[in-house]
């Protein structure tokens, strides 16, 4: 009986924390689009979000923390998409990047924050994140198809840097432009590149 209490207890405490870390990183975003990262304050979020100062330090360190959150929550949500394409059976071009339709998705539902962003010197910041978390991704699908020990293979690391750094590139090339191609065209355009190089780099 009291287990079960227990657990009614974290699942109402674990709703709140979620609701207000959401009214947090949206407030955050909302400034972002009106002010750039660098022109804002805590006050600013926590007045936008309507909560207390101390509930925004029980949950972020400051208002960078708070910005690489969303990012890490981005790539958890990347990760699983991720694994349960490598899970199901399929062809290889089924299987492999099942994470960048999301992405570029994501990504475009955000473009007006990231060039509100790109003149910030926090901007710096972001892309580095953002790099990691490309190459993290990667890296699970070039283990997935990339042979290991054989004389004369290319280095699965060589190979994670490679398409993390041209999916990067894309990406950025795609969201400073205008009149780019949409989701889908960038999508499958990204596709169309990398899952031969990550063939021919698994023979």
């Amino acid at each position: 009986m009291f287990g079960n209490v227990g657990c009614t207890v974290a699942k109402k405490v674990d709703r709140r924390v979620q609701r207000t870390r959401k009214l947090l990183r949206e407030a955050l975003l909302s400034l972002i689009r009106e002010k750039g990262f660098e022109g804002l304050s805590v006050q600013d979020i926590i007045d936008r979000a309507n909560v207390g100062r101390a509930t925004f330090y029980a949950h972020f360190d400051n208002k960078e923390d708070l910005l690489l959150s969303g990012l890490e929550g981005l790539r958890s949500s990347l990760k699983e998409l991720q694994r349960q394409a490598l899970a199901r059976g399929g062809s290889a071009d089924e299987r492999l990047f099942a994470f960048s339709r999301e992405l570029f998705d994501h990504a475009d539902g955000h473009r007006d924050v990231f060039r509100a962003m790109a003149g910030d010197r926090s901007g710096a910041l972001i892309r580095q994140v953002f790099h990691r978390i490309l190459v993290d991704l990667v890296r699970g699908d070039v283990s997935a198809i990339v042979s290991r020990g054989e004389a004369g293979a290319i280095p699965a690391d060589a190979v994670v840097q490679f398409t993390a750094g041209a999916l990067f590139g894309l990406l950025m090339w795609w969201l400073e432009g205008r009149g780019r191609p949409g989701v889908e065209e960038i999508d499958a355009l990204f596709r169309r590149l990398a899952i031969p190089a990550l063939k021919a780099a698994s023979r």
